[in-house]
């Protein structure tokens, strides 16, 4: 039934356009994640929740009152609405079939993303808390189910309602293969590097044109390319160009920077000023500005400050008897945010793979054993 139950509301979801745009300022930044999170809302009270917030930038937060005297710390679970849009996400068309091994595949006509990130999370908890509601027998504290817009953007947890939350732990379901749960995350900045030329016509242009474009293309270059995300993985951090625009008078690189370490952070930071100066001293006329704006930062140490909280989740996966393994989160969540709010939220698998591009899939039966994972941590 967990299985019928989750696919049927995972087809829903991933039918519904939630691409965010990090182009936009406003929260959320697409029409779609409002539509998600309205469909989620009447979900929710159709479950018999009476508690349930949509606030003004479509936050979600549904409340389980706890059933039981014993004194519980509030638990929250935790999804985001959107979708990457690194490649096209639009127009998802899914496909159920049955791999070699008789589990139910889920994945796409091979030309949009799936939608797994993080919709594999969303119906999950929805799941979870559909079965613990059908059996008031079971015995939990308060429970909060809480899904938030613009994950993929990092736009998102700025407009966090904080002051709404009464969870004291929480756990995001946003990582992928089963058995994998995730307590640590990288430390994250993104840079804006903006190079601004001189234009003059290009048959008067000897010592004095300044192009502005291929100042760019130089410093791109110059990126190391042993420290890429193709040319990474573990505990590797890196440096990568998302993306490129420009013409000879100005041009603009938007890159992403990654480490586990916050020196290494800081070292990666301070090489972006050299590659600047570097730039500027083959193109003496040009100017070259690097801004940077920290995302999230590893949530290893505050969780691991709380030793009860692994400990409890490596407790409930052994119950459903899941063999799990502790691994980096070569990314985030918006855990790693909550986390520095105060809130430790590890995360955990959802049986979706290879997020953020076409090859997307879920695979039916590790989505189940999240769904259970989830109910094991309802539980009081």
């Amino acid at each position: 039934m967990l299985e019928e139950n989750i696919l049927s509301r995972f087809l829903r979801y991933v039918k519904i356009d939630t691409v965010s745009n990090r182009k936009i300022s406003e929260t959320p930044t697409t029409a779609g994640q409002w539509e998600l999170a309205k469909m989620l809302e009447r979900e929710a009270r159709a479950l018999g929740i009476s508690d349930v917030t949509l606030t003004a930038y479509c936050y979600l937060i549904a409340r389980i009152p706890s059933n039981t005297s014993k004194p519980i710390p509030v638990t929250g679970f935790l999804a985001h609405l959107d979708t990457s849009d690194e490649v096209n996400g639009h127009n998802v068309n899914p496909v159920t079939e049955k791999n070699a091994a008789g589990d139910t595949i889920i994945k796409t006509d091979g030309t949009s993303l799936l939608g797994g990130d993080d919709k594999a999370g969303v119906a999950e908890i929805l799941t979870a808390a559909e079965y613990i509601l059908a059996h008031p027998a079971i015995e939990h504290g308060e429970i909060e189910l809480i899904f938030t817009p613009d994950e993929e953007t990092g736009k998102g947890l700025p407009r966090f309602p904080a002051d709404l939350i009464h969870s004291t732990v929480c756990y995001t379901v946003d990582g992928s293969a089963q058995g994998e749960l995730e307590i640590e995350c990288f430390n994250a900045y993104s840079a804006t590097v903006r190079f601004t030329g001189r234009v003059i016509h290009p048959g008067y242009a000897r010592g004095k044109l300044v192009n502005a474009a291929l100042m760019a293309a130089y410093y791109a270059a110059m990126l190391p390319r042993n420290e890429t995300p193709e040319a990474t993985d573990g505990y590797y951090g890196y440096y990568c160009l998302m993306e490129i625009q420009g013409r000879q008078d100005s041009a603009t690189l938007t890159i992403i920077l990654r480490d586990f370490e916050r020196e290494g952070i800081e070292r990666r930071l301070a090489a972006l000023e050299s590659l600047a100066r570097a730039v500027e001293t083959q193109f003496p006329d040009g100017k070259v500005t690097v801004e940077t704006q920290p995302s999230y930062f590893n949530m290893r140490q505050k969780i691991e400050e709380k030793p009860e909280i692994l400990e409890r989740l490596c407790a409930a996966a052994e119950k459903i008897g899941v063999t799990f393994r502790l691994k980096p989160v070569r990314g985030g969540t918006d855990g790693s945010r909550l986390t520095e709010m105060g809130i430790p939220t590890p995360n955990i698998w959802t049986g979706a793979y290879n997020f953020h591009s076409l090859d997307e899939y879920a695979n039916l039966s590790e989505m189940a054993s999240a769904c259970r994972l989830v109910i094991e941590l309802m539980k009081a």
